[in-house]
């Protein structure tokens, strides 16, 4: 195939600028950083923002008497008689007994779940849920109300710094599945008419913990 001489001199100057090293102008905007910048401080906040703006609810607890005060307060306005919790540790250490049907029936009768969490991604407002927990794969999505107990060290700012915390708390042995959850359950059809609790809960709350 016969090159043209416009052609043949447009390649000869590609040829010569690749064989010749530029600075770039722009090192910052290669990829040496973040996009986001990773903050610190505030992740609380970030998550609180995040999570509200998802349609989630966020309580934040001075203590774990005050979570338990919070959890029977609501428990009460909403009169729910029939609440699930499958983590015996967090029944013992928050004295879940208190509250009013705790366990009374199963998840197909439950009015509200309680379970823990791995942990929570503050940029996105996110739970990240595991098959490791007590709880299971099936109950967090499974009663119309999922109420999350957390506590503030296990907020981290990015997926990647949660990716990262799991590996190194299972040491490359992860769950069979790891959730990423951003609020209830919504979906939308082709008219975007967004309707809520259609595949999980219809609310979501989490009741973080200060320690």
């Amino acid at each position: 195939m016969k090159v043209s001489p416009a052609k043949e001199n447009i390649l000869k100057r590609v040829r010569n600028a690749l064989s010749q090293s530029v600075q770039l102008p722009f090192p910052n905007s290669e990829g040496n950083n973040s996009v986001f910048v990773k903050e610190h401080e505030g992740l609380e906040m970030k998550f609180a923002e995040e999570f509200a703006r998802l349609q989630g609810k966020f309580v934040f607890c001075t203590s774990k008497a005050e979570l338990l005060e919070n959890l029977q307060a609501l428990a009460a306005t909403r009169e729910w008689t029939d609440i699930i919790c499958q983590t015996p540790a967090l029944i013992k250490d928050l004295q879940l007994n208190q509250l009013p049907g705790l366990n009374k029936g199963d998840m197909h009768t439950a009015q509200a779940a309680i379970t823990d969490c791995e942990m929570l991604v503050a940029r996105t407002g996110t739970m990240v849920l595991s098959a490791a927990q007590s709880s299971g794969r099936a109950l967090p999505v499974y009663t119309p109300v999922h109420l999350v107990i957390a506590y503030t060290h296990q907020l981290v700012f990015d997926l990647k710094d949660a990716i990262a915390r799991l590996k190194e708390k299972y040491q490359g042995d992860l769950p069979s599945s790891i959730h990423f959850a951003s609020g209830p359950s919504r979906t939308a059809d082709i008219e975007k008419t967004l309707v809520v609790g259609i595949h999980g809960p219809k609310e979501v709350y989490v009741f973080l913990v200060d320690e």
